[in-house]
């Protein structure tokens, strides 16, 4: 398989998971907490990596692109751990800013808001947590740039 394909395999992965996740959020229902939310971010980056690797093949991005699949994968095993109550997550497990308000919208907000906690497994499949299957995926991803940039170094030596 050349390195444009791998590349291409690559970012289409992480665009699933990305698209996956907010499918389960925005027709699933299944808000998610701020280590969901941390586990996104690293698929944006190696989607805006793969494209900016698809128009400028070089080893560095295949690179970056396996450093974001690595990272994503990183903060998966991290939040399922939270989940099976391996190790501690953090103390705090929802976002919403409160300066500037008034104790009285601070109560609306606490009593409107989703309480949505990392250390709640929200979904299963196989007996793993959407975290599991994002470390476990992603893991896979990794291996796809690594691959990629094999490739791209044969193209250039």
């Amino acid at each position: 398989m050349n390195d444009r394909m791998l590349v291409a395999i690559a970012t289409l992965g992480s665009a699933a998971l990305l698209g996956g996740a907010l499918l389960f959020q925005y027709v699933g229902g299944l808000a998610p907490c701020p280590m969901c939310l941390w586990q996104r971010w690293p698929h944006l980056a190696a989607i805006l990596i793969g494209l900016v690797a698809l128009a400028l093949p070089a080893r560095i991005w295949a690179a970056l692109g396996a450093a974001a699949a690595a990272t994503t994968a990183g903060l998966g095993v991290y939040h399922a751990g939270v989940e099976q109550g391996w190790w501690q997550g953090p103390t705090t497990c929802t976002a919403a800013p409160i300066g500037g308000l008034s104790s009285q919208e601070l109560l609306d907000q606490i009593l409107n808001a989703p309480l949505v906690r990392c250390d709640e497994i929200a979904w299963q499949f196989l007996g793993l947590s959407m975290p599991a299957w994002n470390a476990i995926l992603s893991l896979g991803l990794v291996m796809i740039w690594g691959a990629a940039f094999v490739a791209l170094g044969k193209r250039s030596g």
